[in-house]
């Protein structure tokens, strides 16, 4: 349902038949991945992307698509919107919205707090954009529009992605998890899946359009089917994936310790476009605070799902998420922590200080660790991992990698004369490439290259590559019209979902 609110210097006048749009992301790749719908839905409504580096600069309109999780994602927002108050001002016709999980929980706090937004959106209603901005235009108010349950499946949209031969597609959306510290599940809802068909077929037409790398999103993407009873579902979807022709790399993210099963780890030892990477959240080296946490899982449970992972593939990189300064942490509860991530031996953490997130159980918990305490350990943890990273690292070094390279990956890499991309681990490589631009790689293609020298959060191999193959990802890259990112692609025609409790897509 909209709202409309008054406020001082929104958008009015007519509106240019060329209007250009930004979008600025906060938060996880499922915020990414929405934001790709965003810009189709805005393309389809005869909006074209502004060349601006800064949002404001050339934008018509300008998008927040926002996160909740995090404290500094509220801090970002507002300070950016803070900054887009005089531009605005200067700027008669042009229009800020704000969208995702942290419009959807604030909704009438946002206008308040930045009475010069024209719209508030949440993540369930990413199709209304165009008409709230119409109306935010004629009228001269505040438009408002969150719904509480999803009616649109973001790949039911239309989409303009970032990259042409790399793309997400979402398996799931919601959450049936209830951590304390996670307002997630409350913005985005229970967990709906996507019928397997659809998400193929999504594949198949990506692949057709020279993507060769794909990521599967989800909140928890091994629940997948389990609302059904079908356990081995995401195990089977990544065997599917492997029966795609075309399909060259197949990532995901993010499963949930409690849920991983031996079933996802044959199948991605089995399956040959499965990448041996994996991104398993921790979030705590402590039973204990991993049960205030709410985390159905202990430790010797993560540990058992990293040794038989690295049994059935050694070459697997692993990384995690890991808070520090839970409500009551002990410095004997944080030293766990420490000593378990000294075992684990990740490729990399995300390492985060915890922040109080109203509306979760862990906001009005006793014992909030103090800043100064959480600051203090936050750094001993990054050293330390950042110290394991590096030595994980060194051990490559000689060694061959398959790298995909991409755009945007290595920002040095004008001035050093090389490509960055991925290797099948997912560990950033910096690679010396010809000066000949026949003999360069191109965003998109695949070489191979010698590890010469490692840092905490890359490799470099300065010997050159060899065995480079132009792909069609490359290809697609080349005959992009912005280089790099894909042409607006129309909806995907869908099945009805698994589950039962999903909305009517007709239903107001």
């Amino acid at each position: 349902m909209g709202v409309g609110f008054s406020g001082g210097g929104l958008a009015s006048g007519p509106m240019n038949a060329q209007q250009t749009y930004a979008i600025v992301t906060y938060g996880c790749q499922m915020n990414v991945h929405d934001s790709e719908r965003i810009a189709g839905v805005l393309e389809a409504a005869g909006y074209v992307r502004a060349s601006a580096d800064r949002p404001g600069d050339g934008a018509d309109v300008v998008v927040f698509n926002t996160c909740a999780v995090r404290q500094n994602a509220d801090n970002r927002l507002y300070g950016n919107l803070g900054r887009m108050a005089p531009v605005k001002a200067a700027r008669p016709g042009m229009r800020i919205a704000v969208g995702g999980c942290m419009a959807q929980k604030d909704r009438e706090l946002v206008v308040a707090r930045a009475p010069w937004v024209d719209v508030v959106f949440g993540p369930h209603n990413l199709r209304s954009l165009p008409v709230l901005l119409e109306r935010a235009r004629v009228s001269g108010q505040a438009q408002v529009e969150i719904r509480e349950a999803l009616v649109d499946f973001p790949s039911s949209l239309p989409t303009s992605r970032d990259s042409a031969y790399a793309a997400w597609v979402a398996i799931s959306v919601g959450c049936n998890n209830t951590c304390t510290f996670c307002i997630v599940p409350a913005l985005r809802g229970v967990q709906l899946d996507r019928p397997p068909a659809d998400i193929l077929a999504e594949i198949r037409t990506l692949v057709d359009q020279g993507v060769q790398e794909v990521t599967l999103l989800g909140q928890n993407v091994n629940s997948y089917g389990a609302a059904l009873g079908e356990g081995d579902a995401f195990a089977d979807l990544l065997r599917a994936c492997g029966r795609v022709d075309g399909l060259r790399r197949v990532r995901f993210t993010s499963p949930h310790p409690k849920d991983f099963t031996d079933a996802v780890i044959a199948a991605m030892a089995e399956t040959a476009n499965v990448m041996p990477s994996l991104h398993l959240p921790l979030q705590s080296g402590s039973d204990t605070v991993l049960r205030r946490m709410r985390r159905s899982y202990r430790c010797e449970r993560f540990q058992q799902i990293l040794e038989r992972l690295r049994a059935a593939l050694p070459q697997a990189g692993v990384t995690t998420d890991i808070i520090v300064g839970f409500p009551g942490e002990t410095e004997a509860e944080f030293q766990d922590t420490l000593d378990l991530v000294r075992r684990s031996r990740f490729a990399q953490a995300f390492t985060f200080l915890y922040s109080v997130r109203p509306g979760t159980p862990a906001a009005t918990m006793p014992d909030q660790v103090p800043a100064p305490v959480k600051q203090e350990r936050y750094e001993r943890l990054v050293e330390l991992v950042g110290q394991i990273a590096w030595e994980e690292n060194l051990a490559q070094v000689g060694q061959t990698v398959e790298v995909m390279f991409a755009v945007g990956e290595g920002r040095k890499d004008a001035a050093t004369h090389r490509l960055s991309g991925r290797a099948r681990d997912n560990r950033l490589v910096h690679v010396a490439v010809p000066d000949d631009p026949a003999d360069r790689p191109r965003p998109g293609d695949i070489a191979q290259a010698v590890v010469t020298r490692a840092a905490p959060h890359h490799l470099v191999a300065d010997g050159g590559l060899s065995g480079l193959e132009r792909t069609l990802g490359g290809d697609a890259w080349a005959g992009a019209p912005d280089r790099g990112t894909a042409p607006t692609a129309g909806p995907l025609p869908l099945t009805r979902p698994w589950l039962p409790t999903w909305p009517d897509a007709s239903a107001e």
